[in-house]
């Protein structure tokens, strides 16, 4: 039960002049700079202020309540808008059914009158289509949302990693934006299935030219954890709640400044860390007397070649194996036991591995020196622990490959 049922009020009992339009500032990292508000709701009464989320939620008040109150406070907001000079973006919470009905029932939208109605240029507003269970025409609601677009408002989808943000809604609105559900940034510091999740979600949002926006940030923890996997934009109770005033945009740029200078020299640190790895690999490997590797093409063959290296890894190499230049496996895989020893798994022998999108720049070693080359970090495929891999090249057409436990979060 909500706030207002708990007090016995009715839906209609909400007066104008009880309700405010808050805004919780947005910070884009680049310009590390409040580059916009998100509008939310709230009820002001008897001295105090409260959010309208759980009224918003409330299935058991009519929807035509919901819409009410919802255009009062957008009123609020663009009228604040409208008179700001050089506004910063506002964003603006619709659900997919609102936008839907509405412009079946009356051909038009509201949010693009009040725009025309204050002189608000429509590059300041960004439309969140929020989650919930739509379940009129997706094509169709598509359309209406490109009458946003073609305004020149931008879209972003809300609550990424729940119900309605599926992979085939977001192709078919395809959003400028994607923020990222607060629940799901939380279980990232502690579980790698979320963390993967999270940058799987950075990745799809450069793929179809999307920013992506963390939301939620409560501690520089979660900041380090965004900044990490490709944010563009944070917002969250770390900078500030929503507020009945605009901040300076210079806010919370120290903030910023800081986990962005932290960032950075954990990077440095992180490529020095593998810069060593890989010169230590290549010194192992120089060290030891393989002789003719030109038939490495027998199993067996390149099976000893690694048998004569083990002994000289140490403990953060998690696997060992041999390739040809097409990807293909030529020895068995070595994998590092629980008890320091290694078991021999030569069912992996004349696998293919130039289908993995991270392998392929591990074949085009220069014939001129011999280097290590290092893949990003990935969860492996067994174990789902955190590795890189490493390539050496032992001649013209052979790769000396090994998968080494990253523990730099990096």
């Amino acid at each position: 039960m909500n706030s207002l049922t708990n007090r016995n009020a009715s839906p209609s009992e909400i007066k104008e002049g009880d309700l405010r339009a808050y805004y919780q500032p947005i910070i884009a990292l680049e310009t590390r700079s409040v580059v916009g508000y998100e509008s939310l709701g709230r009820l002001a009464e008897g001295g105090s202020v409260r959010s309208l989320g759980p009224f918003f939620t409330d299935d058991s008040i009519p929807v035509r309540e919901h819409v009410r109150v919802d255009r009062l406070l957008r009123e609020q907001a663009f009228a604040k808008l409208g008179a700001t000079p050089n506004p910063p973006m506002l964003f603006v919470n619709l659900k997919p059914s609102w936008i839907y009905e509405q412009f079946k029932q009356a051909g038009e939208l509201h949010t693009l009158q009040l725009l025309d109605k204050y002189g608000i240029p429509p590059n300041r507003i960004c439309i969140e289509i929020t989650e919930e269970e739509f379940k009129g025409s997706m094509y169709e609601l598509g359309e209406i949302i490109n009458l946003y677009r073609e305004a020149g408002c931008q879209i972003a989808i809300d609550d990424i990693g729940t119900g309605f943000s599926n992979f085939d809604r977001i192709a078919l609105i395809q959003p400028n934006l994607l923020k990222v559900d607060v629940h799901l940034m939380k279980k990232s510091a502690s579980h790698n299935g979320y963390l993967g999740a999270l940058r799987s979600f950075s990745s799809l949002a450069e793929q179809i030219g999307a920013s992506l926006l963390i939301e939620g940030v409560e501690s520089e923890q979660d900041l380090k954890r965004a900044v990490q996997i490709g944010a563009r934009y944070v917002q969250g109770y770390l900078f500030s709640p929503a507020v009945p005033e605009f901040y300076p945009r210079d806010a919370f740029t120290s903030l910023i400044e800081s986990e962005l200078s932290d960032n950075r020299k954990r990077i440095r640190e992180s490529i020095s860390h593998w810069d060593d790895v890989g010169r230590e690999l290549i010194e192992t490997v120089r060290r030891s007397d393989f002789g003719d590797l030109s038939s490495l093409a027998e199993p067996d063959r390149a099976d000893r070649v690694i048998e004569q290296l083990l002994p000289s890894l140490d403990n953060s190499c998690l696997r060992v194996y041999i390739c040809d230049n097409d990807g293909v496996q030529l020895s068995s895989n070595y994998s590092r036991t629980e008890k320091q020893g290694w078991r021999v798994e030569k069912q992996y022998r004349n696998a293919d591995w130039s289908w993995r999108p991270y392998f392929v720049p591990h074949l085009s070693h220069e014939r001129s020196r011999v280097e290590a080359k290092l893949s990003l970090r990935y969860s492996d495929l067994d174990t789902h622990a955190w590795i890189r891999t490493v390539s050496i090249p032992l001649g013209p057409s052979v790769i000396l490959l090994m998968d080494v436990a990253d523990h730099t979060n990096l």
